[in-house]
Order: structure tokens, then sequence, then C-alpha cells
């Protein structure tokens, strides 16, 4: 749609007002042969040329905003949403390295997101043995945080950035995660569900997906409470031609006592309790529907084997970094810790 919104630097105010009508997004990005952003123009600048004494037959060079507010992709949603509030706008450009016009957000479009195709299948078949006594009559995904289990909460979260088919694998204590949630039709999704017949792993429960999905699909463990956004996790999947991604968080450990670095015998360096960052697997991936021919029906895999198995075949995967809140949920500490989340708290849920 925003294409339509290109037009010449030599165009005519006429011409320039045919594409702000038939686009309908109230503002023209005016470009090179090239496709370089010149600059732009809204309703506003043109109403105040014609006042100014230009004709339809007029050109629009005098009125061009020449220097306008534009990013770079891949920006966050939240950023670009700030952006546009600070500076009064509904339209922003985004180009490339070289000026070029890629994209263009709308105001409107950022804050209702639109539908997903693309399913989400939450793996939610773990004993959740670390949590007992919590999960001996509880499957882990059920367990409450604010009143709702964590499950309806990524289930929730997915729903509100326009995700509506999702599949639960199911193992462990299944049939209480099927009668909470059904068919999905209280909560005006989809619900399918993957039957293991013994524990698969992270990864195995795919291998029973039948048919295969048609588009990239997102993966999620059932006890990862997270304020990522699921699509631009998609999106950057895409924008990187990957087979799989893996969002992945930094952990910083401090090391409790001084270091002493040598080499051999002879001491070269102190560290007093240096930082180690690292990057941790985060339980959230982007799959191809491809991928799953390489799962064999009912063996057992966890993820990081599948990315190997990908890796072994020299398909690219990808990591995807992560800012946003994240917790895994996979402890007695970490339960209580979601739990006293207070309502504001960004995690488990905004």
């Amino acid at each position: 749609m925003w294409r339509k919104s290109i037009v010449p630097a030599d165009a005519t105010l006429k011409y320039a007002i045919q594409c702000l009508n038939k686009s309908g997004l109230q503002i023209v990005l005016v470009v090179s042969p090239e496709e370089i952003l010149l600059g732009t123009l809204t309703d506003g600048d043109i109403r105040r040329g014609l006042l100014r004494g230009l004709d339809m037959d007029s050109s629009i060079n005098t009125i061009i905003q020449c220097d306008p507010l534009v990013v770079p992709p891949l920006l966050e949603r939240d950023t670009v949403l700030q952006l546009m509030q600070a500076n009064a706008i509904h339209q922003l450009p985004v180009i490339d390295s070289e000026r070029r016009v890629v994209g263009l957000h709308i105001w409107d479009e950022l804050m209702q997101p639109s539908e997903r195709i693309n399913t989400m299948v939450i793996m939610a078949g773990g004993q959740g043995t670390r949590l007992r006594p919590h999960t001996e009559n509880c499957p882990k995904p059920l367990l409450k945080v604010r009143n709702k289990p964590i499950l309806e909460h990524i289930i929730e979260r997915a729903k509100s950035q326009g995700f509506h088919n999702f599949v639960i694998a199911v193992y462990y204590l299944g049939d209480m995660i099927k009668d909470y949630f059904g068919d999905g039709s209280n909560w005006k999704i989809k619900i399918n569900y993957l039957n293991e017949e013994s524990p698969l792993g992270t990864a195995g429960a795919l291998g029973l997906m039948n048919p295969y999905p048609e588009a990239p699909f997102l993966v999620t463990n059932g006890d990862v409470l997270t304020d990522i956004n699921y699509g631009e996790l998609l999106d950057f999947h895409s924008l990187h031609q990957a087979s799989a991604t893996m969002a992945v968080q930094l952990h910083e450990w401090q090391h409790p006592f001084g270091v002493v670095c040598i080499d051999g015998v002879d001491i070269i360096g102190f560290e007093e309790k240096p930082i180690s960052r690292s990057h941790i697997n985060a339980g959230v991936y982007v799959l191809e529907p491809d991928v799953l021919s390489i799962l064999e029906i009912g063996k057992h895999c966890d993820m990081p084997t599948l990315f190997n198995h990908l890796q072994e075949r020299s398909q690219r995967t990808i990591v995807y970094p992560m800012h946003e809140p994240w917790l895994d949920v996979g402890r007695p500490a970490d339960l209580e810790r979601a739990q006293l989340q207070d309502q504001h708290s960004p995690v488990p849920n905004k």
C-alpha cells in the first residue's frame, strides 16, 4: 500500500493530491528515480502551498519537506511509536543505509497489529519435576500467576499481537490443559493439540505436526513469560532468510572472587570479581516449515539438537537478541518471583 504514496520530484500538486487520495495514507514520499527519499509532503503542506498562490499545475518542489524524520528497518515497534508520539506524526518513512525507501510506518496500523496467519506452537508437555510439589496434580503451564495460568498469559499476549492459530503439545496431565482451553473458542482463537505418548523434548513433538504449516511458525516453551514482540521476531527471521531463529537473552554473572590471570606459572594480571556475559537460549523460536522434515515421528529431540542438525546441513540458523523482560518459570523461586510481580510490572504480562 505504501508504494502508492511514492511520487517523483517533478510531480505537480494535482498528481500529489491524486496519490494522497489513492493511498489514503495522508502522506506522499518524494523520491529520485532510484527511489532515494528526497522529502515528504502531507495534505497540510499542499493546502499551505495553495494558500500561497500555487495552482494544481504547480510543481511540488517548493513545498517538499526536505528533512523529514525517518527510521531504519528493524527498529522496534515500541520505539517507533515513541518517536511518532514525541513528534506528533502519524506517518514515519523507513529507509535503508542508502536512503532508499523500504517502508512506511502508519500510526493506526501500529496501534492495531494486523492478523498473522502464522501458527504458534506451545510446548506444554513437560513434567515440571523441579516445581514439585506444585506440579504433582497440575501441569506446569496451568500453574497460576496473577490468578491466571502461565499458558493463558502466553496465549493472550500472542493474540494481542495478531496471532489466532495455536497448537499445544501436551503429555504430562495433558487432559487438564485440553479441558481448560478446549478448542480456543472462549478466547476467539483456534487451538489444536499434539499428543505425545512419551516425552519428546522441546522439539520432538513438532514431528507430530500434520499437515505442516504453510508459513514460518513460532515455537515457545510453555513456561516462558516474556514481553517479546512475536511479530517482530517473525519479521526478523524472514528478513534474514533463516531456516531457524532462536531468541537469546543476555545473561550476566559476576565472579564472587578476584581472578588471577596467568601464563604458565607467571602472573600477568588481576581481575577483581569480573563479570561474565553470555547469551542463553530464551525458549522462543521461529522455524521454516521444511525444518520439520528433519524430525523423526515419535523420536525425542531437543531444540539445540535440531539447530545442530540444521547447521550440519548448511542451513542458516540465527539468533534474535532480546532485551525484553523474560522469565523461565522452571523452579519454585521463579514461580514465586512471577507471582510477586506487581500488576504494572512488564513480566509476565503488561
